[in-house]
C-alpha cells in the first residue's frame, strides 16, 4: 500500500503542476508525462538539498528560505526534464502558486514518509 500512496502523490503532484503550468505566466510544461517527471526529479533534487543542508532549507519546508529554495528548484528541474520552460520570475510565481496550493491539497514531497505530517501537527 505504501507505494500506492507514492503513486497517487506523484500523479497529484503532476497535475498540480499541469494546472500551475496552465496558470502562471513564464511557467510551461509540455503535456502529463512532463508534468510526472518533472514532479519526480522536483522529490529529488528536494531529497538532495534536504540530505545536504538539512530540513530547514528543503524546498518544502516554510518560510522565506523554503521559498526561495523551491523556487530555484523548479527553475534548476527545467534543464532535466524536456517539455518544460520555465524563467527565473515563472519559477518564483510557481512556486507562489504551487504553495498556496499546498495549503489546501497537502502533496508535499512523493518521498517524505507519510507520518511525517502528523508528527508535525502534533509538536
Amino acid at each position: 500500500m505504501k507505494i500506492l500512496g507514492h503513486i497517487v502523490r506523484f500523479i497529484v503532484s503532476a497535475l498540480v503542476l499541469m494546472f500551475v503550468g496552465f496558470v502562471v505566466p513564464q511557467f510551461e510544461v509540455g503535456g502529463f508525462w512532463s508534468a510526472l517527471f518533472l514532479a519526480l526529479v522536483i522529490s529529488v533534487l528536494g531529497w538532495i538539498i534536504e540530505g545536504i543542508f538539512g530540513k530547514r532549507v528543503t524546498p518544502f519546508g516554510r518560510g522565506i528560505v523554503g521559498f526561495i529554495t523551491s523556487a530555484l528548484v523548479i527553475w534548476l528541474a527545467q534543464f532535466i526534464v524536456g517539455n518544460v520552460t520555465v524563467t527565473m520570475i515563472g519559477a518564483i510565481l510557481a512556486a507562489l502558486a504551487i504553495g498556496i496550493i499546498d495549503l489546501f491539497i497537502p502533496v508535499g514531497n512523493a518521498f517524505r514518509d507519510p507520518g511525517d505530517h502528523e508528527r508535525r501537527v502534533k509538536s
